[in-house]
């Protein structure tokens, strides 16, 4: 799998090829999304940064959203790192970080993606990712907290969210 053996060990490419040190996000709550922009599920990015401005207009240094774009799904994600980044930004207005291409499933799997299904399986315990937007929540402990299919909006994650940053039972407009 992975020599990392904490989410704090793990150190994925940014678009630039430049390693996007986790150690930065000690005591955040981070919502991880595997992203594709040419998909049915592509609309959530709308859905993500609202939900991600929402959050942080409150927790502006306790929580954060890391997309990562894959191309394992139908080949909709076909562009290079700047073209998706240019893509989310220009569509979405994505203000969170969308780090460099990855595989999720595979031999080829990105060992932070290798990790997150060991820690949270999906239905029946298999270890892999079905589909595009699926998405993955990280405590402020650095443990898997949660992990929903890609059908689930993002505005359906906002509870959960405020329950890791100890804020359960506050409830905000989205």
């Amino acid at each position: 799998m992975s020599s990392a053996t904490t989410f704090y060990d793990f150190k994925p490419l940014d678009p630039k090829g430049t390693p996007f040190d986790f150690t930065q996000l000690h005591n955040k709550v981070v919502l991880i999304v595997n992203t594709a922009s040419k998909c049915g599920f592509t609309p959530q990015f709308a859905g993500l940064e609202a939900l991600y401005k929402d959050i942080q207009a409150t927790h502006p240094s306790d929580f954060t959203i890391l997309g990562f774009p894959c191309n394992q799904f139908g080949s909709q994600d076909p562009g290079t790192d700047d073209e998706i980044q240019s893509f989310c930004q220009r569509n979405y207005g994505v203000s969170f970080p969308v780090l460099g291409k990855v595989d999720v499933n595979g031999d080829k799997a990105a060992p932070l993606w290798a990790w997150l299904k060991h820690e949270k399986p999906g239905i029946m315990g298999l270890e892999r990712v079905k589909w595009n937007f699926e998405k993955f929540l990280i405590g402020k402990d650095g443990k898997v907290k949660g992990r929903w299919a890609s059908t689930t909006k993002p505005e359906a994650l906002k509870e959960a969210i405020l329950k890791e940053l100890g804020d359960a039972g506050k409830k905000s407009e989205l």
